[in-house]
């Protein structure tokens, strides 16, 4: 209502040129807080991406409140607000309204990030050496479900006397992983290609689907629906056959891509064909009830085995360096670190609850790397660390929970910071545990030692 009322009177002009201002330096602060820090970073002999999420965090809802998404609740910074009004010619309070309803936009280009991202991703993945490790990553994947899922929910009910459904969101928060963080993260160490690599984006993509039937069950059981077991198998069906579907077409539709690429003569004909497939699959991951990042590292996987994949990825390459740090400082922008003050006695409950949530989130996920059998050497600590980060896929549980008024205070603090932590601790981690080994350790997939990295660098 104060939206409408305010710029009712105030010409299109005026609003056309606030909001071209708001999204031109929204880019201008994210660029730039990322690239500094990332830098930082480099020097210190640490991945980029925490560079990028730190830089979310400085100028998101944590720090100086000039990136701040709608779901994080702080006001927007004051000089910001008065510096848009200046050069717009628009009342200080018609700033913020605008301001978030243009935030959609940059969000929607954070998620073409994420899955050009998710697309690199599927190129770069071995398909021989990720079907070769199917076993290991399904194996990989059910314990980094299982035992955070129980732990989390069991343990919440017995030490905190959480309620059943709340116990349930928390621990299902716990059971996903975040494949963009964890690809970005190994591409930049340049382990992707490895057996541990391969095994952990096989198990995260896994991971994806079971956390959707997770996703789909806690919906139900929170809004009180009755819980059917037809639609939950049906979900499952659908993903397993959209995965393997993909897999099968790597080997007959990339030749027919290979076809067509070869009789189009327009300039950028590689990577606008590529974006058609990837475009065409996020559609139908999405028709059939599925996540649409599923969609598009199924469709990296499709074009794998095209002879024209160093193209496509020297193409899209660009398109990922700006486009996904976007999405990654969004995440750390999103993040309210005001939660953990232990000054505030409001806060010291959720910050025991969160050290109990981040331990199983931790524990659980390590645990999985040594849930699978193989005759070959291979760093399990790497593979459990891997499965750590929750990211995106925790914030989305978490968004849900907060909507639905499913989780209380100090229980929505707890879950935040087990998603902050496991976000931010394993990327220091893996780059903790593989500082003094050449990329892949050993365990490099021959074909394609000097592979090229997906990192953001």
């Amino acid at each position: 209502m104060v939206l409408h009322s305010v710029l009712s009177v105030l010409s299109s002009h005026d609003v056309e040129v606030a909001e071209t201002l708001i999204g031109v330096l929204n880019f201008l602060l994210i660029f730039v807080a990322a690239r500094t820090l990332a830098e930082l970073l480099v020097r210190l002999h640490l991945p980029t991406i925490v560079g990028e999420l730190l830089a979310g965090v400085l100028i998101g809802a944590s720090g100086l409140h000039l990136l701040v998404p709608p779901s994080a609740h702080v006001q927007l910074n004051e000089g910001l607000v008065s510096l848009i009004s200046a050069l717009a010619s628009i009342p200080p309070e018609a700033v913020p309204d605008l301001y978030y309803e243009t935030f959609p936009s940059l969000q929607a280009v954070a998620t073409l990030g994420l899955y050009a991202l998710l697309f690199l991703t599927g190129l770069e993945s071995e398909l021989e050496e990720l079907v070769a490790v199917g076993v290991q990553a399904f194996t990989v994947a059910m314990a980094g479900v299982v035992l955070p899922f129980a732990l989390g929910t069991f343990g919440l009910m017995a030490l905190f006397q959480v309620e059943l459904i709340p116990a349930i969101f928390a621990g299902a928060s716990m059971t996903a992983t975040s494949i963009g963080i964890t690809a970005s993260v190994f591409g930049e160490l340049g382990y992707l290609k490895t057996r541990e690599g391969q095994i952990v984006i096989g198990a995260a993509v896994l991971d994806d689907i079971l956390g959707i039937v997770i996703l789909a069950v806690v919906v139900a059981l929170a809004t009180g629906g009755s819980l059917e077991i037809a639609p939950i198998v049906k979900l499952v069906a659908a993903a397993t056959v959209f995965v393997v579907l993909a897999i099968a077409l790597s080997r007959t539709a990339a030749p027919a891509f290979d076809w067509v690429i070869d009789r189009l003569k327009a300039p950028g004909a590689v990577v606008v064909a590529s974006f058609v497939i990837l475009v065409f699959c996020c559609f139908v991951a999405t028709a059939i009830g599925l996540e649409a990042a599923l969609g598009a590292f199924a469709a990296g996987l499709i074009l794998s085995s095209s002879k024209n994949n160093r193209a496509i990825q020297q193409s899209v390459l660009p398109i990922v360096t700006l486009f996904a740090t976007i999405f990654f400082v969004l995440v750390g922008a999103g993040m309210d670190l005001s939660v953990i003050n232990p000054l505030d006695p409001a806060s010291r409950s959720a910050l025991v609850v969160a050290g109990f949530l981040l331990v199983v989130a931790i524990v659980g996920k390590i645990a999985a790397g040594w849930a699978f059998w193989i005759d070959k050497p291979t760093n399990r600590l790497v593979v459990g660390l891997g499965m750590m980060p929750r990211g995106e896929v925790g914030l989305i549980f978490l968004g849900l929970g907060t909507s639905a008024g499913l989780l209380s205070p100090s229980l929505e603090a707890a879950v935040l910071l087990m998603v902050i932590g496991t976000t931010f601790l394993a990327p220091l981690l893996l780059r903790l545990v593989l500082r003094d080994k050449p990329p892949g350790g050993g365990n490099v997939i021959p074909d394609d030692v000097a592979a090229n990295p997906v990192g953001l660098v």
